[in-house]
């Protein structure tokens, strides 16, 4: 009752979600996973067919109280993000959103969520940019500080980054104003918006792959 569970859905096709869901409730030794998640929404994706296919199998489950809570993740589609949170009924997503503003997240989806009551849990945050550009304490507080947004999830290499990442999240909790200038940080990051730095906008990256990650 501490921990949040949470896992993925590759594959769009809504038997092979709940064979995938059988099988993470099994590896986690648990039988209901707090958050289930559509995983890396496309602009290919279909909006009609994911409410006739995967959506509908995940409102099943969500009933069926194996899951709590459904969503989805994004990276690659704002818009196509937008037509989800707008058109369907989703309880979290996670989205792409640095002050690089590559993608357009925090201007096109994160809106269309604060009006749907959608919780946002903000990614990429800090990834090819932290100690290159811009510190940890600012990338993390441009996301915290975007109404809307709940949370980051942040990859960590190594117990001093969390520690550090720790503290900043309980001195922000504490005070829950920002510090960093927002404009001025993406006036700063604005070049490095685009697959030439960002190594998740390249073409054919998938997260967990190191080929991706060059």
């Amino acid at each position: 009752d501490k921990i949040i569970l949470s896992t993925k859905l590759e594959s769009r096709d809504p038997d092979k979600a709940k064979e995938t869901l059988e099988s993470s409730l099994v590896n986690m030794k648990t039988d209901y996973i707090d958050i289930l998640l559509i995983h890396s929404i496309e602009p290919s994706d279909d909006v009609a067919k994911i409410e006739k296919g995967i959506y509908k199998e995940m409102i099943a489950l969500k009933e069926s109280g194996a899951v709590k809570f459904i969503g989805f993740s994004s990276m690659d589609s704002a818009e196509r993000s937008r037509d989800l949170v707008e058109k369907l009924d989703f309880d979290i997503v996670i989205l792409a959103m640095n002050p690089t503003g590559y993608g357009d997240f925090a201007k096109v989806a994160l809106p269309a969520a604060r009006e749907q009551n959608t919780g946002v849990i903000a990614m990429k945050v800090m990834r090819d940019l932290v100690g290159r550009e811009a510190t940890a304490k600012e990338l993390l507080e441009y996301a915290w500080s975007q109404e809307g947004v709940a949370s980051a999830v942040v990859g960590h290499f190594g117990l001093s980054p969390l520690k550090e990442n720790i503290k900043l999240a309980q001195e922000f909790g504490k005070s829950e104003l920002a510090s960093t200038d927002q404009k001025e940080l993406e006036s700063r990051l604005a070049k490095l918006s685009g697959p030439h730095a960002l190594c998740w906008a390249q073409p054919g990256y998938r997260d967990g792959d190191r080929k991706s990650v060059g």
